[in-house]
């Protein structure tokens, strides 16, 4: 598996509770919205516009990974698909998007080349934003396989090694469990 250069972006590996749902925001993204948003995808809140859209740049913070969307077409009909296909317009007030935002949630992501074990507990940031299917709606984004320096805040935090028995420390395409570690909105802690 981590031989093979096979991207699949921010797939949620667990949670610590059990339970990695995704947010439901109603009219996340607006209608007409002219690029492709992909299942596992990193994407980020618009400041000041009630939507999110597509991370594409190691500078952006992270909200979470697209899930999906539905909303109602303009005939009539509803729609449930995993991506956003870009320029699809909507009847007002039919859009749900739904994304990852949890800051608990830990993904699983493919490197864009080898990692090592010392990688462990640095960040990295993400690589090939925007690649990936609008056939079959999922995303093919990566992580840098170098991760930062110590002390270098990266938008993913290196936790583990996906337990998979192809999948090992060094393999040319190695997928690691990360979380966000560069967040848009932080968690407030009342007294704090």
């Amino acid at each position: 598996m981590s031989a093979t250069n096979a991207p699949f972006g921010l797939r949620p590996a667990f949670h610590p509770s059990g339970l990695d749902r995704a947010q439901a925001l109603a009219g996340g993204i607006p209608s007409a919205y002219n690029t492709d948003i992909l299942k596992g995808q990193a994407v980020l809140y618009v400041a000041g516009s009630g939507v999110i859209e597509p991370v594409n740049a190691t500078s952006d913070p992270l909200s979470g990974a697209f899930a999906g969307v539905e909303w109602t077409d303009t005939t009539g009909r509803r729609r449930v698909s995993n991506y956003w296909p870009a320029n699809t317009a909507y009847q007002t007030g039919s859009c749900v998007a739904y994304f990852y935002n949890d800051p608990s949630i830990v993904y699983e992501i493919q490197a864009d080349g080898s990692v090592a074990r010392s990688a462990l507990g640095l960040d990295a940031n993400l690589s090939n934003f925007a690649a990936g299917s609008n056939v079959t709606g999922l995303s093919q984004a990566t992580m840098v396989a170098t991760p930062l320096s110590t002390g270098a805040q990266g938008q993913v935090q290196i936790l583990d090694i996906a337990p998979y028995p192809d999948n090992n420390w060094g393999d040319a395409y190695t997928i690691v469990r990360v979380q966000v570690a560069r967040r848009q909105i932080a968690a407030v802690v009342p007294g704090i």
